[in-house]
């Protein structure tokens, strides 16, 4: 069995579910739930449809990590040293923030933080939570799009 082919298989699974994961979240459910009259509404519909995503992304997150990593390792560590491989420090950036964000940040920080915030102004936690995750979304597409190009031989940097 060639290894290498399935890690990549099952790290680019992981990658389309987690990231289109979020960007389901940024572009359809973020903004769906900023239109709902209530802030009771918003805070349970929010919740709950987070609180499952948040299963998945950690799950997809993990096996990026194991799939990315075991693939540095057989391509070498080495291409770390290259700017022309700018796109996996990307990925390892992007996977860094996200699995600080779940695994860390949001159970015990943000999770408790949010909800403060949104039961005193639900417009603007809602806004500050939407930007978050623009942020997080074009960061995501434009590792995408190196990772892409870069594993087919365009660098964009030598």
């Amino acid at each position: 069995m060639d290894y290498l082919a399935l890690a990549r298989v099952l790290h680019v699974l992981a990658v389309v579910l987690w990231i289109g994961g979020v960007a389901m979240v940024t572009t359809v459910i973020i903004p769906a739930v900023k239109r709902m009259k209530s802030k009771e509404e918003q805070m349970e519909t929010f919740e709950k449809i987070e609180g499952r995503f948040s299963l998945q992304a950690k799950i997809t997150t993990l096996i990026t990590a194991i799939t990315g990593f075991y693939m540095l390792h057989l391509y070498g560590w080495d291409r770390l040293l290259y700017l022309r491989f700018w796109w996996i420090h990307a990925m390892i950036l992007v996977w860094l923030i996200f699995t600080i964000v779940l695994f860390i940040l949001e159970p015990f920080i943000l999770h408790k933080l949010f909800r403060e915030y949104a039961t005193k102004d639900p417009g603007k936690a809602f806004k500050i939570l939407h930007s978050a995750h623009w942020v997080l979304l074009i960061l995501s597409l434009v590792t995408i799009l190196g990772a892409v190009a870069g594993s087919h031989g365009w660098y964009f940097i030598n």
